[in-house]
């Protein structure tokens, strides 16, 4: 992994000393992502400059150095990320046109693989995670390109003057390019789902690449998008038996752990104890000559605390273990600084453990496997068995009295409600019927679990400044007529949205904020067309425990660990955002939701915010899901406006 920027004058106004100044500039701000070496090349009479921060992984000689030109001289690239099959490239290569090749680079691999087939084919023959910026000096033509699952970022910004890129956002603010002002949208969606959805950026100007694209542009600014690589649509139906179809799974994932496991540094793999990571690490030990490295966090908090489950797949796999002990103050610590750590706001709470976990590992390796997108693949989530099972008994209510109850008990609102609770010993009841009453409005499955999955329902509700409709969400799957219909449409949303969205972004810039590099086998795209092509009665499937997703993963791993040191309740990896709130983390919070600034900026209403927060301390609700985007976007806007680096976390 490294990072990357670059800036293109179309009309080529700046002196190279001038763009080169830009390019430091902009590499300064986003440091932590290669630790190694810079790199900088520029084009004065056409404008434009690449720039190249070095995490050494593959190569570790200049010869591995970037930004790297071609051959030909034709092109020249600054690249992101790992081509895991680069030495089958270049016997590819050399079986067709005998290259002296440099060195033994991935990237010397992937441009020569351009210049013998073209972009499109050699990205179709490469297996790996990327985001790279590719100048074509015959077409005059720059080319912005994502990996097919969203592993790698790619913020750029463009006018009619000239567009920037950047890994992060840091990065693309120091251009200059951008306004500096909040998109008021993405701002919503943050609000709504805890992260930012839609390719949308919380930096007004700045896009993505999305995944699976290229972006061409001219030098007459003109923009092309293509798509590569698109996820299969729909199951197909399948002839393999179920000890086919794991022996088939064994080996995509053998191959790509294989694949994953080269590097000139150190490489280990995460380990939680639950089933995904177990079966990386399982996998992982029997392609590894020697003994694997794995690692996990301990808690205090025995609730959140998956060590003693590792450390039993650890003793029987046979791994070299590490379990380091954090506390809650380590994570309380971080909080303040997670806004700068992330270079934008983000809200799911898990990336407070995530982000100490990175840690943890590397103080031993340079890069790390990680069993993320097991659930989105293989339809593992709780949620894709509890939104359907609930649409269900709502709609056993008659659609007028459905429509007609959350009015008529004032949406749970009424203080009624908590003394009735505390009076039957459930003292969560109101804010159990506030939250649940509106689901009962919802029109067919897709609107329900939108509702259910968002933190503000209606992020008109809180946001005082006007903003455009935003994505459907799972608002925009099509309905299905059965309960497991309905979760297989569910997981193939998350794989698109809620995956590169979230979980991608939250492992990547954790793990880059200390330069290590993290690669996920589940993502080879061949897993992952191998994944989304089974039909969900192969997914879930009834066990011990009632209805389980994951069934081929589950029993894959049942081949290398015993199904008695695996079968436990899933823990939650995340922390105990409500009761910080009011102990630890309330002066802090009351810092940013009421120092004046927030009400200057007219993004917020007041009101509305000042109610939820005294109500959580009240202990009336539990509104710690809807007060953390607002406060990882408050940090974020105080960090912007006193800029520093990425603190180690």
């Amino acid at each position: 992994m490294c990072g990357i920027a670059g800036d293109w004058d179309f009309q080529a106004r700046r002196s190279e000393s001038d763009t080169l100044q830009r390019l430091r500039q902009m590499t300064d701000a986003i440091l932590h992502r290669g630790p190694d070496g810079d790199g900088y090349w520029c084009d004065p009479a056409r404008g434009i400059g690449l720039a190249h921060l070095r995490l050494a992984i593959v190569d570790l000689t200049p010869a591995g150095a970037q930004p790297m030109v071609s051959v030909s001289g034709r092109y020249t690239i600054v690249y992101n990320g790992e081509i895991y099959n680069h030495a089958a490239l270049r016997q590819a290569v050399d079986a067709i046109r005998p290259m002296a090749w440099r060195g033994h680079s991935d990237t010397e691999a992937l441009l020569a693989a351009i210049e013998c087939w073209g972009l499109e084919s050699a990205l179709q023959r490469s297996v790996g995670m990327f985001a790279f910026a590719l100048w074509d000096a015959q077409d005059e033509c720059l080319y912005l390109v994502r990996d097919r699952a969203g592993e790698k970022p790619l913020y750029y910004v463009s006018s009619a003057n000239g567009l920037a890129f950047a890994s992060e956002l840091p990065g693309l603010r120091a251009s200059a390019r951008l306004p500096g002002q909040v998109d008021v949208q993405a701002l919503a969606s943050l609000l709504r789902n805890g992260y930012i959805a839609g390719g949308l950026s919380i930096e007004a100007g700045a896009q993505q690449v999305p995944p699976g694209e290229w972006l061409r542009v001219a030098r007459d600014g003109t923009h092309t998008r293509h798509r590569y690589w698109s996820a299969p649509a729909a199951p197909q139906a399948s002839e393999l038996s179920d000890a086919e179809l794991l022996d088939h799974l064994e080996q995509l994932l053998e191959d790509a752990i294989g694949l994953q496991l080269m590097a000139d540094v150190p490489v280990g793999a995460f380990l939680s104890g639950g089933v995904d990571s177990s079966l990386i690490a399982a996998l992982g030990q029997k392609r590894s000559n020697g003994r694997l490295r794995t690692f996990t966090i301990g808690f205090d908090e025995t609730a959140y605390d998956e060590s003693p489950h590792a450390a039993a797949v650890a003793r029987h796999l046979g791994t070299e273990h590490s379990a380091v002990q954090v506390s809650g103050r380590d994570a309380l610590d971080l909080v303040p600084r997670l806004a700068t750590l992330y270079g934008e706001p983000f809200a799911d709470p898990s990336a407070l453990p995530t982000a100490l976990l990175m840690r943890a590992a590397r103080r031993h390796v340079t890069v790390a496997l990680s069993g993320d997108a097991g659930d989105e693949l293989f339809a593992g989530y709780a949620r894709y068995r509890q939104y359907p099972a609930s649409f269900g008994s709502t709609r056993r209510l008659p659609g007028p009295l459905r429509r007609a109850l959350p009015p008529l008990l004032g949406h749970g609102r009424s203080p009624m409600f908590d003394r009735l609770g505390r009076g039957l010993g459930r003292p969560q009841l109101g804010d159990r019927l506030h939250k649940a009453l509106p689901l009962l409005g919802a029109e067919d499955f897709p609107q329900f679990a939108q509702a259910f999955a968002s933190l503000w329902r209606d992020p008109a509700e809180l946001l005082a400044a006007p903003f455009a409709p935003l994505a459907p969400g799972y608002g925009c799957m099509m309905d299905a007529a059965t309960a497991i219909g309905r979760a297989d449409a569910m997981s193939r949303h998350d794989f698109i949205d809620y995956l590169p969205q979230d979980i991608l972004v939250k492992v990547d810039r954790a793990a880059m904020a200390i330069s290590l590099e993290t690669r996920t086998p589940l993502l080879d795209h061949r897993v992952i067309e191998f994944a989304l092509q089974l039909p969900i009665e192969r997914k879930l499937r009834v066990g011990r425990n009632g209805l389980q997703g994951k069934w081929p993963l589950r029993a894959l791993l049942s081949r290398h660990v015993p199904d008695a040191i695996i079968d436990r309740p899933k823990q939650g990896f995340t922390a105990p955002i409500g009761p910080w709130l009011r102990g630890e983390l309330k002066p802090w919070a009351e810092g940013l939701l009421f120092d004046g600034s927030t009400q200057r900026s007219g993004l917020f209403r007041d009101d509305v915010l000042r109610e939820h927060w005294l109500q959580h301390q009240g202990g009336q609700r539990d509104w710690s899901r809807k007060l953390w985007p607002v406060l990882m976007f408050l940090q974020w806007q105080a960090d912007r406006a006193a800029p520093s680096r990425v603190p180690r976390p």
